[in-house]
């Protein structure tokens, strides 16, 4: 008798990158070497220092067994001074942060902090996948809320039906936002902070491009708002290209980061304390983001000023790694992505509605768009760019 197989995982759609991954093998198979905006993994080095420090930890943690589940007391000392330096916030080390494998497994798992089967939880569409898978493996129920055009990518929370927020647990935010862009002004995130304080909703807000903007101002974290039923998700992947090695935290709600902790060392067994280590290094040096920053804005506008020489809006993000491009009129996602991979241009990006999930109305946030990832060199970013300049669309 065969195995049966879990109505999760059966059920699962497949994860969007990984179509992007394939339609890059397919064409590599064919013969032609394309440009790949489609997944958002930094294609610079991780610094010198930062390597330097976890290979010097490598040696010092050399028989140190296993790691601290929740973080060692350096890095989580490291985490809270840097979170005062960069947004004027006190958190306490030891009891309001958590380590995490990266950004994605707490995310992934931040819903079987709070739900049982049954509970809702707000997700953005467009968004990153685990906010609404994680929700499915707990057995909660993903409500889709929309990041349209037509409302600055900003959620309307008044829109959500009342017996929908009586039954919602959680509520993600994602700014500055993947995949268009936003930064959202302190003012907005105070109206997101009082709708949850309101309705008694947890506040879980994805802050993974904090430091990639292009805003004459840094975004404000959701912990210079308040921390009550708040708690914010952290990553090092694109703040300094450590997207291998795995490492973020969250931060906040003291009550909330002490029963993640619980789920949290019942799962994994921690990030290795050499990843740590560097880790300690990145978050001490702004430098090597200052950098990065300066590098993603010229590709962005390399490949913006080529979107609108070819006749398309402009779409030029206030921050993060994507440009969140409007695509011609007439032409679906799908058919203008298609019309990138001709060999001419080979350019692999993301059609919108493969990471904009189907509202409750049957629509898609993600109709009309493409998302670039702005991870290729500034030469292969000029590369396609002269390409498309000269589309006629």
């Amino acid at each position: 008798m065969p195995t049966t197989i879990s109505r999760r995982v059966t059920d699962l759609p497949s994860y969007a990158f990984a179509e992007v991954d394939k339609k890059v093998r397919e064409l590599r198979e064919a013969g032609v070497t394309p440009v790949d905006f489609g997944v958002g993994d930094p294609s610079c080095p991780t610094p010198a220092f930062i390597r330097e420090a976890m290979a010097k930890g490598a040696d010092e943690y050399a028989s140190a067994g296993y790691p601290s589940y929740v973080g060692g007391k350096p890095f989580l000392e490291a985490v809270a001074a840097w979170t005062e330096r960069r947004f004027g916030v006190k958190i306490d080390a030891g009891s309001e942060i958590c380590s995490t494998i990266g950004s994605k497994e707490g995310i992934f798992n931040f819903a079987e902090t709070l739900v049982d089967p049954g509970d809702v939880v707000l997700c953005p569409s467009p968004g990153y996948p685990p906010y609404n898978r994680g929700t499915l493996f707990a057995e909660g129920k993903p409500w889709l809320y929309g990041l349209p055009a037509s409302n600055d990518f900003l959620p309307d929370l008044e829109s959500i039906p009342a017996e929908v927020v009586a039954k919602a647990k959680i509520l993600w935010i994602n700014y500055p936002n993947s995949p268009s862009g936003r930064v959202a002004t302190r003012a907005e995130l105070q109206t997101l902070y009082d709708w949850a304080r309101k309705n008694d909703v947890v506040l879980a807000s994805d802050e993974a491009y904090s430091e990639l903007y292009f805003t004459d101002e840094p975004p404000t974290s959701i912990l210079e708002i308040g921390r009550e039923n708040t708690v914010v998700f952290q990553s090092l992947s694109k703040r300094s290209a450590m997207t291998g090695y795995r490492i973020g935290w969250v931060a906040g709600d003291q009550r909330i980061v002490s029963a993640f902790k619980k789920v949290k060392t019942n799962i994994d067994s921690g990030t290795p304390n050499f990843v740590q280590a560097g880790a300690i290094a990145a978050l001490a040096d702004e430098d090597h983001v200052a950098e990065m920053r300066a590098e993603y804005r010229e590709k962005r506008d390399i490949l913006c000023a080529a979107f609108r020489a070819a006749g398309l809006p402009d779409s030029t993000p206030e921050g993060t790694i994507y440009v969140w491009q409007r695509v011609p009129e007439g032409m679906t996602s799908l058919d203008f992505a298609q019309t990138l991979l001709r060999e001419d241009i080979a350019a692999v990006c993301t059609p919108g509605p493969w990471i904009a999930e189907k509202l409750a109305d049957g629509t898609s946030p993600g109709d009309g768009f493409v998302r670039f990832a702005l991870v290729p060199t500034i030469e292969e970013t000029k590369k396609t760019a002269d390409a498309i300049a000269k589309l006629s669309l």
